[in-house]
């Protein structure tokens, strides 16, 4: 019989119920505590006190002891549910224990308000701090869009149509959230690390920054953000898109693991068009979700390890109408490899296929341990200072 998930596994997969848990945080740190520890030692107090009043005047209390320690539990029970306005009206039948019972009841309505009250303010804040980008994701192998501008927006809109569904959190000092519904907007600054946790940066598969003008300060903010992103969660993958190509060499040394100048690449896929009519729109629709044939990257079935280059590209045409591009092992991209290219256990293929079928999409995992291995390599290949 399958094993079904913990109470612990379900409360870590759902983003709802991790967003209360951060709010609810939030909230008790703020939550002025001797206020409902007052609150209480005055309802326990109260509940002593009527139970001794009704144990005294209306029940059987000189019969001993033992009996007098019976009816002063049961009038401390009637007097909890009567605070809680479930209580026995006929459990006391003398004017003095009207009395009582009356006092219990207005000051169980003053209990049950307060208790209310906090409940309906702990729930208003909720929406209203949802609702202005003040919240938490909750979510986990999400991509992390900061800044905001109309590249950013395309990108969204090319997610949301893309096979691979995957959820996306927008990190932008905006207002309200310019991206739709469909994407859990958190109000902030990019650079600052509270902000990017609220974001969930530290649980995220990937982050894309963008600039927020054509500027160079927007610029020098992306690196910042960059750097920010490093020293929080250095297994996210950062990709960021730069404005003035001579910045990116900055994006290099802050660790940003692509780097897309928009501008360039625009002006070479021109240059090329040019010359190759058609090319232009090629280009488009490979790179584009919706109909036509898509670029993925994919993780190969174990099966296939020890195929040449040749057979693995005839597999791929011949089940899944993929056509190979590359293969990638480790932190190399070999792009069309020589003929006697092994494949190996732990290489992934860059296909232009339809639809991913039953292909599986690169795994979140397998990204972060090749981003250690180039951070590795990187560190061995940086010199070491010379003693002085």
């Amino acid at each position: 019989m399958p094993r079904l998930p913990g109470f612990g596994t379900l409360f870590l997969a759902s983003p709802l119920l991790r967003r209360v848990a951060w709010h609810s945080r939030r909230i008790v740190g703020r939550v002025d505590r001797r206020f409902f520890l007052a609150l209480a030692e005055g309802a326990l107090v109260f509940v002593v006190i009527a139970a001794l009043l009704v144990t005294f005047i209306e029940k059987p209390w000189t019969s001993g002891l033992g009996a007098a320690v019976e009816w002063f539990g049961k009038s401390a029970n009637w007097a909890i549910f009567t605070i809680l306005g479930q209580g026995d009206s006929s459990y006391v039948t003398s004017p003095g224990g009207y009395i009582v019972s009356w006092v219990l009841v207005l000051f169980g309505v003053a209990i049950v308000g307060t208790i209310t009250g906090a409940l309906v303010a702990v729930v208003i804040d909720f929406l209203l701090k949802e609702g202005q980008g003040l919240g938490a994701s909750g979510y986990r192998d999400h991509i992390v869009v900061c800044g905001w501008n109309s590249t950013a927006r395309d990108l969204i809109d090319e997610l949301r149509g893309d096979e691979y569904r995957v959820k996306v959190v927008l990190l932008a000092e905006t207002d309200k959230n310019p991206a739709g519904d469909a994407v859990y907007f958190v109000h902030g600054d990019s650079t600052n690390a509270d902000d990017l946790r609220r974001a969930g940066i530290d649980e995220a598969a990937a982050a894309l920054v963008f600039p927020s003008a054509a500027t160079n300060e927007a610029d020098m903010h992306s690196i910042l953000t960059v750097m920010a992103i490093e020293s929080i969660a250095p297994q996210v993958r950062t990709v960021a898109e730069v404005n003035n190509p001579a910045h990116v060499e900055h994006f290099e040394r802050a660790h940003a693991d692509e780097v897309l100048v928009t501008s360039r690449v625009a002006s070479r896929l021109l240059a090329r068009s040019a010359l190759y009519p058609g090319l232009t729109s090629l280009v488009t629709d490979i790179v584009s979700g919706g109909e036509g044939s898509e670029l993925y990257r994919v993780d190969l079935p174990i099966d296939y390890c020890g195929l040449t280059i040749d057979a693995l590209s005839a597999r791929l045409r011949a089940e899944h109408r993929a056509t190979l591009l590359a293969v990638t092992r480790g932190s190399v991209t070999h792009v069309n490899p020589a003929t006697d290219f092994i494949l190996e256990i732990g290489d992934d293929a860059l296909v232009v296929a339809e639809s991913l079928g039953t292909l599986e999409p690169l795994r979140p995992e397998r990204a972060i341990g090749e981003r250690a291995n180039i951070r590795r390599e990187q560190r061995q290949e940086q010199p070491r200072a010379e003693p002085a």
